[in-house]
């Protein structure tokens, strides 16, 4: 893939992102991973990991990473302009005309749509990083039992997780900070 590929393919993504970073991931994830194998399922997870815990947008920070990874500072530069430049143009457009259009039917009828797609994208995402991070079935073969079929450390830091999101008033970047640490630290 040349760099002018890579440019309309984070633009594509861009462009079809609606929803956040984790639907643009979502697209990564199958563009990148999936049809052309230019980067591991493990890999692009663990990057999204890295741009989840780092400021900013996540589409941004990924396309960014990613581009870096594949070619460079060159590459990250080029990947990036390809995932904000569809946003920028949207925006630019929606705030001319989106006044005049906002009440039509068809309008409304578009963003109610989109609202459970984009939820089922971000869905998907969720469960491929929840399997891919807490079960083994990489690892798992014929003899082995049920149990063996989860990352029992990586288990115990979800829960943890989810226990002191739900429980206690802690912001979730300090979680996320956390996760990080001991991610560094322990694995």
């Amino acid at each position: 893939m040349t760099l002018l590929q890579l440019f309309f393919v984070f633009m594509y993504i861009g462009f079809f992102a609606v929803g956040g970073g984790l639907v643009a991931a979502s697209f990564m994830q199958n563009v990148l991973v999936n049809q052309y194998g230019l980067i591991s399922a493990e890999k692009f997870y663990s990057m999204l990991a890295i741009s989840e815990s780092t400021p900013g947008p996540i589409g941004i920070n990924i396309a960014t990473y990613i581009g870096t990874e594949l070619y460079g500072i060159p590459g990250g530069i080029i990947a990036t302009i390809g995932e904000i430049l569809p946003s920028i143009v949207t925006i630019i457009l929606i705030a001319k005309f989106f006044s005049k259009f906002q009440e039509k039917p068809l309008v409304k009828s578009i963003f109610k749509t989109l609202r459970p797609v984009t939820s089922g994208l971000v869905l998907c995402v969720l469960v491929q990083i929840f399997t891919l991070s807490i079960l083994n079935f990489s690892t798992q073969n014929s003899d082995s039992g049920f149990l063996q079929i989860f990352n029992f450390p990586a288990l115990a830091i979800f829960t943890v997780s989810l226990v002191v999101l739900f429980k206690t008033k802690v912001h979730p970047v300090v979680v996320v900070v956390f996760g990080a640490v001991f991610g560094v630290v322990f694995f």
